[in-house]
């Protein structure tokens, strides 16, 4: 071919590509650039509003009106964590209070973490575990903490004679608790496990007995290592504080935190022996919410805490009340709680994800009315 012909088709065929990449008008199309396109950014759930502006007066009025010497509150949330926290009176982050029978969750989840370890079946017989267990050989761990074990309760009488090794603080855990299962002198006042449901008494000494003779550690480092590391507790601990503060059922004249006037002991009081401020409480409601975690820690499985936060005492047997395994159950509106003799009453709401732990230093009649003031102001604050 001719070298101009051959030139010309050259130019042809690249007008005719040119061509095809132009509009009408001749000007060139453009090219896709991916970074001139417009980035779409996903639409995020606004931050809800938390107003918990009414909270305040609330609990000053209270605490003027009732002539306490103060309070605090916490609120937490599962995905949220601490979402309120505050104080009134003499209280502040580093109040140090006793709170009697808001320990029973707590020792409860202690029995929970060593069934999770595989060192205690809690719905097998005691007798199981220990010797000692033959005295009532068809208790269970899990009927201990769930106040149908058939042991005598603390009514009509807290201080039961054959069962008074708990409230002693110079006795010791495991002995006491050996005394109560094994002796006869009770046997006139007990009934079957999961007949009936009876609050407290020495069915909880048993069963810290029982964790300590599992274990093969005190209950200190039980509640050390079941909570304290994991969670990062800086106050949290068990003493019987009944002799050395002549405590009763109305918080104890001249304690205010101070630890020092209560002598260690090897028989800490399981239902009532606790003291924590209300940063370390709200700790252990984070961790109930959050699916038994504290961290990167598995403190308790999903299992444990839904044992824990059943209503066992609809399920096994026919009950007035309902509770779980440490706590109680609301069968109205889903609430469980674990309220204290001097007013300390911390609560979850599971569906909603939300718990919170208020204490006063007073009598469980005072905490419980406080609190029902509080319980549909928490709620608008954190649903709302």
């Amino acid at each position: 071919m001719n070298p101009h012909l051959r030139f010309v088709a050259v130019l042809v065929t690249i007008f005719s590509l040119l061509a095809v990449a132009c509009g009408d008008d001749g000007d060139v199309a453009p090219v896709d650039d991916p970074a001139d396109e417009a980035v779409v950014e996903p639409e995020l759930e606004p931050e809800p509003e938390r107003d918990f502006s009414t909270i305040g007066p609330i609990i000053e009025d209270f605490v003027a009106e009732n002539e306490l010497n103060g309070a605090g509150l916490i609120v937490v949330h599962r995905d949220e964590g601490v979402l309120y926290h505050d104080h009134w009176g003499d209280f502040s982050e580093d109040r140090i209070s006793l709170v009697m029978s808001s320990s029973k969750m707590v020792t409860a989840g202690v029995l929970m973490s060593l069934s999770d370890q595989g060192l205690l079946d809690v719905n097998a017989p005691i007798a199981d575990a220990v010797e000692w267990g033959a005295g009532n050989p068809d208790i269970t761990p899990a009927q201990l903490v769930s106040n149908s074990s058939g042991l005598v309760g603390l009514g009509p009488n807290p201080s039961y004679p054959p069962y008074l090794c708990q409230f002693i603080n110079t006795a010791v855990l495991q002995e006491c608790a050996e005394t109560i299962m094994t002796t006869t002198e009770d046997d006139a006042d007990i009934t079957g496990p999961d007949v009936e449901f009876n609050y407290g008494g020495g069915q909880w000494q048993v069963a810290g007995g029982l964790a300590e003779a599992v274990s093969g550690k005190s209950w200190a480092e039980l509640i050390d290592e079941t909570y304290v590391q994991p969670c990062g507790l800086e106050t949290l601990g068990y003493n019987s504080p009944f002799i050395p503060l002549g405590a009763t059922f109305e918080y104890p004249d001249g304690f205010d935190g101070d630890l020092s006037l209560l002598p260690p002991t090897e028989n800490p009081n399981m239902e009532g022996g606790m003291y924590v401020t209300t940063g370390d409480y709200g700790k252990l409601l984070l961790m109930h919410l959050q699916d038994g975690m504290c961290g990167d820690t598995q403190v308790l499985s999903t299992d444990a805490l839904a044992q824990m936060h059943g209503d066992r005492a609809a399920a096994v047997y026919d009950s007035e009340v309902g509770y779980g395994m440490g706590w109680w159950v609301d069968r109205d509106n889903g609430r469980i709680s674990d309220g204290g003799a001097y007013g300390s009453v911390p609560w979850l709401d599971l569906e909603d994800g939300y718990g919170a732990f208020l204490v006063i230093e007073k009598t469980s009649d005072v905490g419980q009315n406080l609190a029902g003031l509080l319980y549909d102001p928490v709620e608008a604050a954190v649903v709302g």
